[in-house]
Formats: structure tokens, sequence, C-alpha cells
């Protein structure tokens, strides 16, 4: 869907907060899915959580897409849901492959810190200012994050005697 998409009273309440912080709008069968300036995420989090009207107190989901070998290479994905209007709404902030960081919304979402161990664990990408970002789900020394596309899924290869 293109720039100009104004179905939605959400998008424009986020233009006129900040033009600049809505990169991109899409719409599919109903859903839709905002994508959101990396510097601009936390401020929009803080926005659509305490505007009269909107208020989407519930982060649902925080996950990540890795489109290895796209460039921007990942991209965190944010399910909110108010409960007041039952209204959903999707986030998504790309990120580069060589700088994969953004700023945590656990302040935001007390509840996103396992969320963004997780997204952290699995693809490495670094939540700024996230009070205790650690692996979640690996040991502390596993190298690497197994749900990057480039990761090597074949393990090493031992032989028996």
């Amino acid at each position: 869907m293109s720039e100009n998409f104004t179905n939605c009273p959400v998008v424009d309440q986020l233009r006129e907060l900040d033009p600049d912080a809505i990169e991109e709008v899409q719409e599919f069968r109903g859903e839709v899915t905002l994508f959101i300036n990396r510097e601009r995420i936390r401020a929009v989090c803080e926005f659509l959580r305490e505007t009269p009207g909107l208020t989407f107190r519930y982060l649902s989901d925080l996950t990540a897409v890795d489109r290895y070998p796209l460039e921007p290479r990942f991209e965190v994905v944010y399910h909110l849901l108010s409960l007041e209007s039952f209204q959903r709404i999707r986030l998504k902030v790309r990120l580069p492959g060589d700088d994969p960081r953004v700023d945590s919304v656990v302040p935001v979402w007390p509840g996103a810190e396992a969320f963004e161990n997780e997204v952290y664990d699995l693809f490495g990408v670094r939540f700024e200012g996230h009070p205790n970002l650690r692996r979640l789900l690996l040991p502390e020394d596993w190298e690497g994050h197994p749900l990057r596309k480039d990761y090597p899924v074949q393990g090493e290869i031992t032989r028996w005697p």
C-alpha cells in the first residue's frame, strides 16, 4: 500500500505527531502494518500506549524476521492490541545486518523484557536500554544466533571410529 494510506486513524495521528516516524504503511486483508523509523520506535510506542482513543496497552508479541540476503536484513515486529477498541496493529522496524540494534520498549511495556531477550538470543538483535539483555534459551557461551538464515545447521561433523 502506498504512503498515502489514510484509512486508519492511528496513521493520521502518528503522522501529526512526527511526520518522519512512519517509513511505510501496508494493509493486507484489513491488517495494518506500520514500518517505523528505528530512531523513533520508543516514542511511537509511548504515543500508542498513552493516547486516548488508541491506548495500545497490550504488547501481545515481539519477534524478528531475518530477510537474508536482503538489506535491510532484519525486521523487528511488534504486535499491539487495544483492549478498549479491540483494534490490532503491527509495527515493524527494519535493521541493517551490520548494525542490528534498536531501542528497547521495556520502559513502555515491561512484559517486553523476555521477548527482547529471546530475539537477542536467537537473532542477535541488540536492544539499547534493555535492563538485563542476555541469552534466554541458549547457554551464555553459545556462539552465534540460530535463527539467522546463515547459521550453520549441519553442526560439527564427527566420525565414529
